[in-house]
């Protein structure tokens, strides 16, 4: 298992997102860390049903899909990073079932995120990066999660495929993002 888990919440496999999170992935594989991206953006999905069977049979979601492949991926991680690009000012549907499913998982499987380190990105057109961004770190939060930061918002100015290679101080926010992490799992360690 990696230690650094990259979940990629946008459709597109070699868009924006997936090439910010790759941009953190490299520099934590650079200090030595493993790392791997998991592409759930563009996979079917239901969101919870609320029906409380994770806690009846804890560590899975009682919906037999993949969000169980990757609920056991994120609870062997150290580090989580959730992308998304912003879809009307929010992040995709695949996303948001990882962080409802999981989320309830992990509390019915003995908080099993509390104390990981985890980080959001995301890619946007011009606006609702914010909200993104906060969507996913309250379910760092609400899950006892260490939230590390960088020289600015986990953003990039990416709308069309490519943009985010022309975006200098995006790619600089990852980079930072990536030393951030590394800087914090060792003194965690």
């Amino acid at each position: 298992m990696a230690q650094v888990l990259a979940i990629n919440g946008s459709p597109r496999r070699n868009g924006n997102t997936a090439h910010m999170l790759n941009t953190v992935l490299a520099v934590c594989r650079q200090a030595g860390l493993s790392a791997e991206l998991y592409q759930a953006g563009g996979r079917e999905v239901r969101g919870c049903l609320a029906c409380g069977s994770c806690y009846q049979k804890p560590g899975r979601c009682a919906q037999d899909d993949w969000v169980n492949e990757v609920y056991a991926k994120m609870k062997e991680a150290a580090v989580m990073l959730l992308g998304s690009p912003t879809y009307f000012a929010d992040l995709t549907p695949e996303l948001k079932a990882i962080i409802d499913r999981c989320g309830y998982v992990s509390r019915g499987d003995g908080k099993a995120f509390s104390r990981k380190i985890g980080a959001a990105v995301c890619a946007v057109r011009r606006a609702g990066s914010l909200h993104v961004l906060d969507s996913i770190q309250h379910f760092f939060l609400i899950n006892d999660m260490i939230v590390p930061g960088s020289s600015y918002w986990n953003m990039s100015l990416a709308r069309d495929i490519g943009d985010y290679g022309k975006d200098a101080e995006g790619a600089a926010t990852m980079a930072r993002l990536g030393e951030n992490i590394v800087w914090l799992a060792q003194k965690l360690k």
